[in-house]
């Protein structure tokens, strides 16, 4: 019942986060706050548990899995099971939950309850989504997430919010329709092989089928995928999303709901389609070199803080659409880092832009500079980040996009050349960053309270965080190389029952 806990345990608290409204007004905030800090430990509970070895289940080598039937006439089950990448991305979200909870404690004071609710479905519905291998039950969960994103957005957003949040919804809903028919394709061709239904992962993985076939429903799943990620040149709606969003939304945004497009791609575009993943592998790097590089260049563009952080999400993600088409054990391992690293480091620069405009009530770094004197503590932790952010060494960014690198070079030096030069434009965008912000001249007089000791309690946490993660990153390549390499043998064996 564990996995199911993780998931019904931030349903529960959110529904009584939207209740507890009645009783206080700061019951959802500490309910919300309960919950998710209860799903850390969960989380916690099951790496302590399995640090890195793999039990042997009904399916393979897993940490723990269940399956109920729930359609049984069309080979629909509630399928649940949990490896390596699974926690990973479980505890990412987990810490980044409390994170976004801690963060909106003194901006969301109106809809205290349903904000709670919506912040807390979303996150159900992303654990949810690295959990189930019911094609069916994964795409009910990735619908789930994106409902509460709306409303977070249309509701809590800023100036352009309804605009957002419309578009968000239609880029995210109009590829989930395409992976739905590509879903419904291929469960129609594996019961033409075999002469029945089934959504089942594991079921699906060796169905036999033409490779034009082949290439077609892997597009309709690629392309749902890249749209979340985001990858190049299906990313426009995440700027805009960033930029409305809360803090919180934004933190959710980036940290959790793009690492499901990047674990779609790891878990099911390749393992299903390996054939066809292969032959498209050469564009779809191409693609991730170009939001590499096009990222980073808008982010140096932008005079809006919170959107040059955006823009910074499509360039540090272009390197985990080049590691996965990569398909190595090298960069691999470097995506899930890079995963990781991403979610934390720009998740605290998104809390960090909340808190300059919750003070001076603007995003626009041409009305900002000389913060520094003001705000030294959100400055140096703002630097921290920044340094982070770029790839500075013994930060967790480093280790990701360093073995992506390594593992790329080994399967196209070309891209990987082009891919490097992501690494200089970062410095450019970062420096510029924090220039306009917190250097320079004090031109408007700004007079601002420096962090709180909650809010320097929140940065603590993911400052350690990436440190250890950039000094010590062994624990999760214990966890990781297990079932990283579980799936390139699925993918090798897949391709060859086909």
């Amino acid at each position: 019942m564990m996995l199911s806990a993780l998931i019904f345990v931030l349903v529960v608290g959110g529904v009584l986060a939207w209740i507890g409204e009645r009783w206080h007004r700061d019951a959802p905030r500490w309910i919300a706050l309960l919950a998710t800090l209860i799903e850390l430990a969960l989380a916690i509970a099951l790496w302590l548990q399995h640090p890195g070895e793999v039990v042997p289940t009904a399916h393979g080598a897993w940490l723990a899995e269940t399956s109920v039937a729930w359609i049984p006439r069309f080979g629909i089950s509630y399928h649940l099971a949990l490896d390596g990448i699974s926690l990973l991305l479980v505890a990412l979200t987990a810490l980044l939950g409390v994170v976004s909870v801690a963060c909106s404690w003194r901006e969301i004071q109106s809809g205290i309850g349903f904000f709670h609710l919506n912040l807390c479905l979303t996150l159900a519905g992303a654990v949810g989504v690295f959990l189930a291998l019911d094609l069916f039950l994964f795409f009910f969960l990735w619908e789930l997430m994106l409902v509460p994103m709306y409303f977070l957005i249309a509701i809590w957003g800023h100036e352009r919010r309804r605009y957002a949040s419309i578009k968000f919804f239609i880029f995210t809903q109009g590829s989930g329709l395409l992976m739905l028919l590509s879903i419904l394709a291929l469960a129609f061709v594996h019961h033409g092989a075999t002469g029945s239904f089934s959504f089942d992962y594991f079921d699906l993985l060796h169905t036999a089928m033409a490779p034009q076939t082949q290439m077609w429903v892997m597009l309709g799943f690629f392309v749902a995928f890249a749209v979340k990620l985001p990858a190049f040149p299906l990313h426009t709606w995440l700027p805009d999303a960033h930029t409305e969003a809360p803090t919180a939304g934004s933190v959710i945004l980036a940290g959790v709901l793009l690492k499901t497009g990047a674990y779609g791609l790891l878990r099911f575009v390749v393992p299903l389609f390996p054939d066809a993943a292969m032959r498209f592998a050469p564009v779809a790097m191409a693609l991730g070199v170009a939001g590499i590089l096009y990222g980073a260049l808008l982010a140096f563009a932008q005079s809006d803080l919170k959107r040059l952080i955006a823009y910074t999400s499509v360039s540090h993600l272009g390197f985990v659409l080049l590691a996965v088409f990569a398909w190595n054990a090298w960069a691999l391992n470097g995506a899930v880092m890079q995963m990781l690293a991403h979610g934390v480091s720009t998740g605290a620069l998104f809390i960090l832009v909340g808190l300059l405009q919750e003070r001076i009530h603007t995003r626009d770094m041409q009305r900002m500079g000389g913060l520094w004197a003001t705000v030294p503590r959100l400055a140096a932790i703002g630097l921290f980040f920044v340094l982070a952010s770029l790839g500075l060494p013994s930060t967790s960014n480093f280790v990701g996009e360093f073995l992506v690198l390594l593992g790329s070079y080994r399967v196209n030096l070309t891209l990987t050349v082009l891919a490097t030069l992501g690494l200089i434009t970062a410095v450019v965008y970062a420096l510029a960053l924090m220039q306009r912000t917190f250097h320079g001249d004090n031109r408007n007089g700004w007079q601002l309270v420096d962090a709180s000791s909650r809010e320097l309690a929140t940065f603590a946490v993911l400052i350690a965080v990436t440190i250890w993660l950039g000094l010590y990153p062994q624990p999760v390549f214990d966890v990781s190389t297990p079932a990283l390499r579980a799936l390139q043998a699925t993918a090798v064996v897949a391709e060859a029952a086909k």
